[in-house]
């Protein structure tokens, strides 16, 4: 993996989590696990993004970035697999037509493991809206009991990951399985289960204890950025605190402002508000998506690096008897579907969409229901080899 790249990242780009509550308090930055070894700076990762004295809103207005929030923030159609009238007829062809590129993970499972066999097969996941439902408040998306069972039985064959634009302790809080990797704050924040390393040739780790008293490693990318999120944090709480519907949530090595539930008259205040607060921080960058802005550092790291870094750290990189496969929803996967699709760790992503989207994942799934039978098949095929 090259870890100097100097190529520059937009200041605006793809979608977080999206989530609906108000005001989140803001919690202690005390990691709960005790450091054992300092985590060393990657400075190398750092991109270099310009940017213009006159401020992102000025910015923005001129490139019609209150379009694109309105653009990228649609009202989500539900399709109802099982019960489609009339009136859903045509959205459901679509769908139909949409799954011509995009098959069925289902029903293509069986092309999917005569690729996989003779393989080790390395998993990822994501979880809102994979592992669970997205729902209108951020604090209440639980997995079922089922998905659990799922996901823990089908760990027990395959190195598994859970990458995700939540805080890593959250994520791990709704999983609650000690036997997975975890990768939180879009894969800045990655920690490995007990007794598993993180050994990677170029980039430094920190062993920590976890819950249960047992060594496990983290490696965080943007441990230097902390204390100036900490302070954007508090000043966006401060700041928008009179708005209406505005959830600020702080994701550890990044910070969401959510505006689904303030007034489309404004959102151009929500803007502004951010604008105010992030102006002065050239070392992070605003990115966009679906009713929610999001502050994030300036380095070179998204899901996909991620995923090659976990890869090279258990040894599966660059290996022609390995298959990768990454299941996720959302618009910051795309990153990881395209490493996937075009890099040298070729795998395949699978989309869960129950609408049909452009994406770089070679198959779907309709929702976290279906994602739950593709695990359960994986478990029964590889039971199946004995």
């Amino acid at each position: 993996m090259d870890i100097k790249s100097g190529h520059s990242s937009p200041v605006m780009t793809d979608s977080p989590q999206i989530s609906n509550s108000r005001l989140t308090v803001r919690q202690s930055r005390l990691p709960p696990y005790s450091s054992a070894t300092a985590v060393s700076q990657n400075n190398n990762l750092l991109l270099t993004v310009p940017r213009k004295k006159t401020g992102i809103i000025d910015d923005v207005k001129a490139n019609a970035w209150l379009d694109a929030m309105i653009a990228s923030s649609p009202t989500p159609a539900i399709v109802d697999k099982d019960n489609i009238s009339s009136s859903d007829a045509t959205t459901d062809m679509t769908y139909r037509e949409w799954t011509v590129k995009y098959p069925s993970a289902l029903t293509t499972f069986e092309k999917i493991m005569s690729v996989a066999k003779g393989k080790r097969i390395a998993l990822f996941l994501d979880y809102d809206g994979t592992l669970s439902p997205i729902v209108e408040e951020p604090d209440a998306a639980y997995m079922s009991s089922d998905m659990r069972t799922a996901v823990q039985n089908v760990a027990k064959y395959f190195p598994t990951a859970i990458i995700s634009g939540r805080s890593r302790d959250k994520v791990y809080e709704f999983v609650g399985l000690s036997e997975l990797y975890y990768a939180g704050s879009h894969g800045m924040d990655i920690m490995s289960p007990a007794g598993e390393s993180l050994n990677h040739k170029h980039l430094s780790r920190t062993v920590s204890i976890n819950e249960q008293g047992k060594d496990v490693n983290l490696f965080q990318t943007a441990s230097e950025f902390l204390p100036m999120i900490d302070k954007v944090l508090c000043s966006l709480v401060e700041s928008t605190k009179d708005i209406k519907g505005v959830k600020v949530e702080d994701n550890r090595f990044c910070i969401s402002v959510h505006y689904r539930n303030v007034e489309e008259k404004n959102w151009t205040l929500v803007a502004q508000c951010v604008d105010d607060v992030i102006r002065t921080y050239p070392k992070l960058r605003l990115t966009y998506g679906r009713k929610v802005l999001e502050i994030r550092p300036v380095i070179d790291w998204d899901k996909g690096k991620a995923v090659t870094f976990l890869l090279e750290s258990l040894g599966l990189n660059n290996c022609e008897d390995v298959l990768p496969i990454y299941v996720g929803d959302d618009r910051t996967d795309e990153d990881a579907f395209k490493v996937l699709r075009d890099g040298p760790n070729h795998g395949y992503g699978v989309l869960v969409s129950a609408m049909p989207k452009v994406s770089n994942a070679f198959y779907s799934l309709r929702d976290p229901s279906e994602v739950m039978e593709f695990l359960k098949a994986l478990v029964t095929w590889k039971r199946s080899l004995g």
